[in-house]
């Protein structure tokens, strides 16, 4: 069984550390690129798909992590998926905590062509904190790739 979810929180922590890497390298600087009202545009179908899918893999992840840290075997790996779990946590509470608001703000914009008068840019606050969730994304695929070859 421990194989069978070792399998599955790589499956896992490797999909949440790759899409937020992707979005790191590729797409922030696509939207960095844009003038103003077209990223609010890109940003609104952009999320349309990783909003209500990414939280599920997360928190899924975190989960099976959680699972493993209390039934494998190894101790040392027990240590390790407990350490995954508490980082993919931490991704989950930055981006609910941090990014999920900034891309409210963002989406209440109803024309991006007309941006209301206290419009700030939240690009730069928003790769701040993706680039956070990122690390501790790919720190979480790291811990469980090592747990994993434990059990």
């Amino acid at each position: 069984m421990d194989a069978v979810l070792g399998t599955a929180v790589l499956l896992g922590s490797g999909v949440t550390a790759g899409v937020l890497f992707a979005v790191a390298l590729s797409v922030l600087p696509a939207l960095f690129a844009m003038e103003t009202g077209t990223y609010v545009y890109a940003h609104k179908l952009l999320g349309r798909n990783w909003d209500p899918t990414m939280p599920v893999v997360v928190l899924t992840s975190t989960l099976l992590a959680g699972a493993l840290a209390v039934t494998a075997d190894d101790g040392a790996a027990r240590v390790l998926f407990g350490v995954a779990a508490v980082l993919l946590l931490g991704v989950s509470a930055v981006s609910h905590l941090c990014n999920v608001p900034i891309n409210r703000r963002v989406k209440a914009v109803e024309n991006p062509e007309e941006l209301p008068a206290d419009w700030e840019d939240p690009r730069p606050l928003w790769r701040r904190w993706h680039l956070l969730r990122t690390l501790l994304a790919l720190l979480a695929l790291a811990v469980n790739a090592a747990a994993v070859t434990m059990i």
